[in-house]
């Protein structure tokens, strides 16, 4: 479990590919102090586990799933990533419960100066939209944010200049994709709501060469 709230900009010094999968090695240094085999991380909203450890860098390994629902199979080496060791129970919350399953692809289709902020709007797909809500919480690449606007084709948020400084999100620009995981609370009372009779199932999705399209997959 996370909170959204990104310790450090690592960079990825190599990515293996295998039949087996993919073993990606990022470069880092404030979450390396206590970092261990086996610990969960998270790198741009992903949760992955760390299985090796040298002293400015760790290694993961992607699974094909992961692959297939994040935007970690289009980066090169030398990317920058967002990365947040998981939360601690004795600590503050400052961003909020985060799980770092991504739910599904957005993409940027508009970027704004508005005073000091960046207020940027993000095309997503019907099953993040239909958990989020104006002054809810979203994870956009693994970074807790404040939705600012929704619409039946995306959302906005407005990010700080310490935040645009100290994560990739103050890189991105028109056309790029980014991670989205959706409200967990959200997304826990839906299905109880759905068990219980008081809202339809959702339909399975499709994969359809339309479903790859959308998340980056041709």
């Amino acid at each position: 479990m996370f909170t959204g709230i990104i310790e450090e900009l690592g960079a990825i010094i190599s990515i293996d590919k295998t039949l087996a999968g993919t073993r990606m090695t990022i470069l880092a240094s404030a979450v390396m102090g206590d970092l261990k085999i086996g610990d969960s991380i998270s790198v741009n909203g992903t949760c992955l586990t760390v299985v090796n450890k040298a002293e400015h860098n760790f290694s993961v390994e992607v699974s094909p799933e992961t692959l297939s629902v994040a935007t970690l199979g289009q980066l090169t080496a030398g990317a920058p990533l967002n990365l947040e060791r998981a939360m601690k129970l004795n600590e503050r919350l400052g961003g909020h419960l985060v799980a770092g399953h991504v739910d599904g692809v957005g993409t940027v289709r508009s970027r704004q100066q508005d005073g000091n902020a960046i207020l940027f709007t993000i095309e997503a797909p019907p099953e993040i939209l239909r958990h989020c809500i104006v002054k809810g919480s979203v994870t956009v690449d693994g970074i807790s944010l404040t939705i600012n606007q929704v619409t039946d084709r995306g959302f906005s948020v407005s990010i700080i200049p310490h935040t645009a400084k100290v994560t990739t999100l103050g890189l991105k620009q028109v056309g790029d994709q980014v991670n989205l995981e959706s409200d967990l609370i959200g997304k826990y009372v839906e299905r109880l709501l759905q068990e219980r009779g008081q809202l339809p199932a959702q339909p399975t999705p499709v994969i359809d060469k339309d479903f790859l399209k959308k998340r980056g997959l041709l």
